[in-house]
């Protein structure tokens, strides 16, 4: 595959899960961490903060159903296919298949709803989490006065029902792909080229749109939905977290995010970040750092 060099030394597997064909690198050595990717990416944007990561873990790198080279299910009329709590049982079930009944997870923008989904979901199978970027869905929703639906205006954008925003980005994917890489990143030069080459490969096949198309239906009605039920029900993570966010892009929306994931988890700690969105490859470095100190116990 083309981006068989971003990961050298690293297994290249497949492995089928409930309605789902999942591809993913595994490579390293040590306890298990799970990394989730975001939109508009695919497991590759793991790759400047996986070296620093993989003597002291295993690591498991997939693809997001539908993402990337995973094959998604068929979408539904209630989006449950593609929800988060639909990808984190896909987790669990790859996990469970590899061998891992606990494990660290590290995601990034609609890995890290999978993450914390997940977490929620399965108590005790995660024992730690870090979430980059992000605060969780239904705090977004109800943050979303006009300003923030104008910066965020792809939330609702892709959250249409079918086929209106399928039809258009598929009309020039390359176009929105790089809309959104640009809008979002703090410094667009510092994502890779070859990286980037990649993302547009994935993004161009219909199926990948449509599926990440579900993933935002999803996120604008049953996830939001189980979030509800889980804050009423007062249901929180029951492991440590660590909030990883980029002073260029969530704090234009709001300030810390540390506050609002207080509300979901007892132990929580943040470590902010000069750059935008992106920052496991915008500031590796530090991400990676960050990542390897929480994750190790060994927290500068």
């Amino acid at each position: 595959m083309a981006h068989d060099f971003f990961y050298p030394g690293f297994e290249r597997r497949r492995v089928q899960t409930d309605g789902t064909d999942l591809f993913l690198r595994i490579g390293g050595q040590g306890p298990p961490l799970l990394l989730l990717h975001g939109y508009p990416q695919t497991h590759v944007m793991w790759h400047k903060v996986a070296p620093q990561l993989a003597g002291d873990f295993t690591l498991v790198i997939p693809d997001l159903p539908g993402y990337g080279d995973s094959i998604g299910p068929a979408p539904d009329v209630d989006h449950r296919a593609y929800s988060k709590r639909a990808m984190a049982a896909d987790m669990i079930s790859l996990m469970d298949q590899l061998g891992f009944v606990q494990f660290g997870l590290a995601g990034h923008d609609r890995g890290a709803r999978v993450g914390y989904r997940l977490a929620l979901d399965h108590p005790g199978r995660v024992t730690r989490l870090a979430m980059l970027d992000i605060v969780p869905t239904l705090d977004a929703w109800e943050a979303m006065g006009w300003r923030q639906a104008l910066s965020t205006y792809h939330w609702p954008f892709l959250a249409v029902p079918p086929p209106v925003p399928e039809r258009l980005i598929g009309n020039d994917p390359a176009f929105y792909l790089e809309h959104l890489l640009s809008r979002w990143a703090g410094r667009r030069e510092a994502l890779d080229d070859a990286a980037v080459a990649e993302y547009y490969r994935a993004f161009r096949r219909p199926e990948v749109i449509q599926a990440t198309c579900e993933d935002y239906r999803a996120g604008a009605s049953v996830d939001r939905d189980n979030d509800l039920a889980d804050r009423e029900a007062g249901k929180r993570i029951d492991c440590p977290v660590l909030v990883i966010w980029g002073r260029g892009y969530l704090a234009a929306k709001a300030d810390s995010p540390l506050a609002v994931w207080q509300r979901w988890a007892s132990d929580v700690r943040e470590r902010a970040l000069e750059c935008g969105h992106f920052v496991a490859e915008e500031e590796p470095e530090a991400c990676g750092t960050a990542l390897r100190g929480f994750f190790t116990g060994d927290e500068q």
